[in-house]
């Protein structure tokens, strides 16, 4: 009887994986290329622009805000583009495009640091561009009770390239040796090919999810602006926006670990690893367990490991141990919360306006961790790092109370 409740078991997540479908399957794997290729600079861009370029923690957090939010509001109008050709497909790839060259951008912008935010800028464009269709492409491709899961699965295989990016990364690096001053030219390089073949990936094997033509006057900027009279979609982008307030990203995190524990520059890109382990491990039971307990406990026990996470690097913890803990903590925040949170949006938003309305969700979020970014810079450079983290932990905090608040099932009742 054991046997067979575990075959049953089996085969019931088997079928749960097919009916998530082909198509986001593809979307996967265009991500986990991408991701090999973008991680490859990620993992590296801090220790290059701190160490290397010599930059401030407030430069720094200026550049590293306009890594994620500079193009935020281009997100907006590349969803809404996308709604109202109904071409998706089309617009993500631009964006995938334009990543792609920004990597052979990096090689021309050499140690200056207005030409290198210009290359990020182009790079953080095609990622607005393409986020949006793309997670609105994996709503249309699964069905709704199972959204929670495909998002899993995609940052799952997304996660894989994440986790082999930095590896990819410390390899070129150790090829070339990092004392010369072409070893991160080598691994833009790098990424620029392996970008140019997810583009590929996505021409080849991603099919469009084009909605029913409708009357034009559901995709219009006014049917886009109504979306805003919806009580569902004002409360998610309040929670949207003081969530990405509380976040102060990944290269403060690791600047955070290299400073208290004094890793060597050749070994930094591992901790992006560690994260993208964790990561790859976790996103889609997460994504599992939020469409059968709900999305929002585990979008909030996603923000406490967050906090979790800060409070230790502000504490007096120390060694290996600490950075396991730190690391395995913030894939599990990832896990939790980043396709977890497009998978609550997806319901609540009509699917002529699909993308427009993730868009919105992602550009109020991703204007919030701009902000978050140039703080949490300008609060190291003048508090120190332990002051300024443990400020953060307890940002986290409030921001898990007010998210709570805002989306609890109570509310959503009202």
């Amino acid at each position: 009887m054991y046997l067979s409740t575990i075959g049953r078991r089996e085969h019931a997540a088997q079928g749960k994986l097919s009916a998530v479908g082909a198509n986001v399957f593809a979307l996967g794997a265009v991500s986990l290329v991408t991701d090999v290729s973008s991680e490859m600079v990620t993992a590296i861009l801090p220790v290059y622009l701190v160490l290397g370029l010599h930059l401030s923690p407030a430069a720094y957090g200026l550049v590293d805000g306009l890594y994620t939010g500079a193009t935020a509001l281009l997100r907006i109008v590349g969803g809404y583009g996308a709604d109202r050709v109904r071409r998706r497909k089309a617009v993500a790839g631009v964006g995938y495009a334009l990543s792609a060259v920004a990597k052979l951008g990096l090689l021309a912008a050499g140690a200056s640091a207005a030409a290198i935010g210009a290359v990020i800028t182009l790079d953080r464009t095609g990622k607005g561009l393409r986020t949006a269709p793309r997670d609105a492409l994996i709503t249309l491709s699964a069905p709704e009770p199972l959204l929670g899961l495909a998002f899993g699965v995609h940052r799952a295989m997304d996660s894989v390239g994440a986790f082999a990016g930095p590896l990819v990364a410390l390899a070129v690096l150790a090829a070339v040796g990092t004392a010369d001053p072409e070893a991160f030219d080598a691994v833009f390089v790098v990424s620029f090919c392996v970008a140019a073949i997810g583009v590929l990936l996505l021409v080849l094997f991603v099919r469009d999810r084009r909605t029913p033509r409708s009357d034009p006057k559901a995709v219009s900027p006014r049917a886009a602006a109504a979306l805003l009279r919806g009580s569902g979609v004002r409360r998610l982008l309040v929670a949207a926006c003081v969530l990405g307030l509380a976040t102060v990203g990944d290269g403060f995190v690791y600047l955070l670990l290299q400073h208290k524990e004094d890793i060597a520059t050749g070994w930094f890109p591992l901790l992006a690893v560690g994260t993208n382990l964790s990561y790859l491990l976790l996103a889609a039971p997460l994504g599992a367990l939020a469409d059968r307990i709900g999305r929002l406990p585990v979008v909030l026990g996603g923000y406490g490991a967050l906090a979790v996470v800060y409070l230790l690097l502000a504490g007096p913890a120390s060694g290996w141990l600490l950075i396991a803990a730190a690391l395995a903590l913030y894939g599990a925040f990832y896990a939790a919360t980043d396709g977890v949170l497009m998978a609550l949006a997806g319901p609540l938003l009509p699917e002529s306006l699909r993308t427009t309305g993730i868009s919105l969700v992602q550009t109020v979020q991703a204007l919030a961790y701009f902000a978050s970014s140039v703080l949490f810079g300008l609060a190291w450079q003048f508090w120190g790092p332990e002051l300024a983290i443990g400020v953060a932990a307890g940002g986290a905090v409030v921001a898990i109370g007010v998210t709570f608040a805002v989306l609890s099932p109570r509310k959503a009742a009202a």
